[in-house]
């Protein structure tokens, strides 16, 4: 008898406030459940907010004080679970933590609200969320239940490149699957962060679980994440859901932007481990080499337009930045009109690239590239886990366990009981 349900992804994107993002959280579920979808899954950081572009004044050996402040908003936007630094485990699921005096919970309350949004719904929620515990903030992802709340939450083992200097790592032990059961349909659900997909224990640790809905809530926009989806579905015979948010400049939080987006030009060749077009802050005319402005064609092909002498800007003597197009070719305009959205804030951050895949590699939605606020939907059979284990099972038979054995610190990789 086939096992469906609809699962989602949403391709949403972080608001200017907690609260906000929490609202909106709770009105795309709402229009989930008008679908009838089971469960769904918001990007990477979704709650918190993932700092696209911000350099938090560091550089290798320093920080400023400006960067210090930028830190401070971003540590205000966490959202507090109510954990412990080292994680709680089951202790915090089933709230045998110590209450603060006169409370009722721990916490912020974003943990109670995430329930009652589940609960209200009938939508299995999983979210993407930037936690703080004590002094450090963790990249998460959170478990709810319509029936029984909370499941479980995990932090990211590896923040990538610069998310370092701003996240802590989390305990492998929270890789640790969830199970329940909706509309009879069993699962045993596991998450990998982002770049976490590409860590080949990492991921054989969730497949020796026995994991049939994987979540792969991510931050990175490049045409090449979906190969990698594909790839995780395959190999571990299960359904492969991701989403990541769609930004455009004009939506990043002043604090990241400081209010001088239009001092910035992007420099599309140079890319960074998301997909994000990372910024040159404008130089002076004494740089001299910098009399042009790069831009891409839809081919990805690079263009670097000129600027003429007396076209550069007299702001600070800014020679990156053209003022006027009156010199260029018609085939240079319509390259200089996407250079000149950097200013208004229109040139994408993010483009997104939210997906869905089956156990056999296959494409069931997506990926969607800049659309905010789109929601991806499939509806699956789970028996098709089983009917892929035919010819390949990645942590059974097919893995020659007399031959190669994982072991990860903290983590019983057995099957979790259904």
């Amino acid at each position: 008898m086939p096992q469906l349900l609809k699962i989602a992804s949403a391709q949403s994107r972080t608001l200017s406030t907690p609260a906000e993002t929490l609202s909106a959280l709770e009105a795309t579920t709402k229009r989930a459940a008008a679908q009838d979808i089971d469960v769904l899954l918001f990007p990477e950081a979704y709650l918190g907010g993932y700092p696209r572009t911000c350099t938090f004044g560091a550089a290798v050996g320093g920080r400023d004080a400006s960067g210090r402040e930028q830190f401070l908003h971003y540590f205000h936007d966490a959202v507090d679970l109510g954990d412990t630094p080292r994680g709680a485990g089951q202790d915090w699921v089933e709230r045998r933590l110590e209450l603060p005096q006169g409370k009722k919970h721990r916490g912020d309350g974003t943990r109670e609200e995430l329930e009652r949004i589940s609960r209200e719904t009938g939508v299995f929620v999983v979210t993407g969320l930037v936690e703080r515990c004590a002094g450090t903030l963790y990249c998460g992802v959170v478990f709810v239940d319509p029936k029984r709340g909370v499941l479980g939450k995990r932090r990211k083992v590896m923040p990538t490149g610069s998310e370092r200097l701003i996240w802590g790592m989390g305990s492998a032990g929270t890789l640790r699957a969830v199970t329940t059961e909706i509309k009879g349909v069993k699962l045993c659900i596991g998450s990998a962060i982002c770049w976490e997909n590409y860590m080949p224990l990492l991921r054989q640790s969730l497949y020796s679980q026995n994991v049939n809905l994987w979540f792969a809530p991510t931050a990175d926009a490049r045409d090449t994440w979906a190969s990698l989806m594909r790839t995780v579905g395959c190999e571990g015979r299960c359904f492969v859901v991701s989403a990541n948010q769609c930004v455009k400049r004009k939506h990043l939080p002043e604090w990241v932007s400081g209010g001088k987006k239009e001092e910035q030009v992007t420099s599309l060749s140079n890319v960074d481990e998301n997909g994000v077009g990372r910024t040159r802050s404008q130089q002076g005319s004494g740089m001299g080499r910098r009399r042009s402005t790069f831009t891409k064609t839809q081919d990805g092909h690079e263009i670097c337009l000129p600027v003429a002498e007396g076209q550069a800007s007299a702001t600070n003597g800014n020679t990156s930045a053209i003022e006027s197009d009156e010199t260029l070719s018609p085939k240079q305009q319509p390259f200089l009109q996407s250079q000149s959205s950097s200013a208004d804030g229109e040139e994408y951050v993010s483009r997104g690239g939210s997906i869905i895949v089956s156990p056999l590699g296959e494409v069931l939605s997506g990926p969607v590239w800049e659309e905010e606020d789109k929601l991806l939907v499939a509806e699956v059979d789970f028996e098709d886990c089983e009917r892929g284990r035919l010819d390949f099972d990645s942590a059974g038979s097919y893995s020659r366990m007399d031959s190669f054995k994982l072991s990860v610190e903290g983590l019983d990789l057995n099957p979790p009981p259904i």
